[in-house]
């Protein structure tokens, strides 16, 4: 039986969610490292005020899921596969030794930064529960308006689908997906049109940053969000951090693809529990567990009786 960590993306954050690591020395030290690489003490970037900001959010959000699987590598604990959702492949690119935690933290900054200048207001993500995605890919492309602009984000699972763009035509296109039979729809606690061509810029700017990063071909394999393939060299894994931001997550087959090659256990990193149910969802035959909602130890305990 074979393992993968998951890395949550936005969406997942709530206040004070650094103080849900365990106490550790381990933790202790990638908290120091986020604060000198950022220059300022992490612990002010979860609070209720600064996550307002994309940049803080995806800040908080790598360094708890890096710190999470540095606890894992701490007892000799090493997945088979790892993947991350959105900004989250970017702590699912540092636990397979791609890029340096400091690197990474420096660039998804920059990334938070980039996004909300581009789109201030006025902008964000919904979701749809209960259509397939063909059907709100058709909705949404029948009432297209170019003062309103909305896309087709992430496919989550065979019957979820997100939405990117404008928060008008959002809400129009929740409401559509409502009247043709969505099971659910609503806005999503994301401030930018991610995921869809809007952030396009975003994609060229850090594709000039990550020049000044190195780059290492991974120690365990990473699976993209693009294409959601296996990804085995350094140059791959770079081209998805930088063009998945512009691009929908295949989240659904990114899953897919790992239970095909055996994957039976499933870790999502703290603080997040959205990907551990969409894997239950999707693979009611594998064990799915959060380490916010399940504990450090019961996760430590499987993961050592699979890996």
């Amino acid at each position: 039986m074979k393992s993968a960590f998951l890395f949550p993306g936005q969406g997942s954050q709530k206040t004070g969610l650094l103080t849900e690591l365990p106490s550790s020395k381990v933790v202790e030290n990638i908290l120091a490292e986020a604060s000198d690489a950022l220059d300022k003490d992490i612990f002010q970037f979860h609070t209720e005020s600064a996550l307002k900001s994309t940049k803080a959010v995806q800040i908080v959000l790598l360094t708890a899921g890096v710190a999470t699987y540095k606890l894992f590598e701490s007892e000799g604990l090493k997945p088979d596969f790892v993947a991350g959702h959105s900004v989250g492949a970017f702590g699912a690119a540092v636990a397979a030794g791609v890029i340096g935690f400091a690197d990474a933290l420096r660039i998804v900054k920059l990334r938070g930064e980039l996004m909300e200048k581009l789109y201030p207001s006025g902008f964000g993500m919904g979701v749809v529960l209960g259509l397939e995605k063909e059907r709100v890919e058709d909705l949404v492309a029948r009432h297209f308006e170019e003062r309103y602009p909305v896309f087709l984000a992430n496919h989550n699972a065979p019957d979820q689908v997100t939405v990117s763009g404008a928060l008008r035509g959002i809400e129009e296109s929740l409401q559509l997906a409502l009247q043709h039979g969505a099971r659910c729809a609503f806005l999503l606690a994301v401030n930018t049109p991610s995921h869809c061509p809007l952030l396009s810029p975003v994609s060229i700017a850090l594709d000039k940053a990550f020049n000044n990063v190195i780059f290492h071909k991974p120690v365990i394999p990473y699976v993209g969000n693009q294409r959601a393939r296996m990804l085995f060299n350094a140059e791959d894994i770079r081209r998805d951090l930088v063009e998945s931001v512009a691009a929908p997550v295949r989240w659904h087959d990114v899953t897919t693809v790992l239970y095909e090659k055996g994957v039976r256990l499933f870790i999502e990193m703290i603080p997040g529990n959205i990907l551990t149910r969409l894997a239950e969802k999707a693979f009611p035959e594998a064990r799915a567990l959060s380490v916010s909602e399940n504990g450090w130890e019961d996760c430590c305990y499987l993961a050592r009786n699979v890996i």
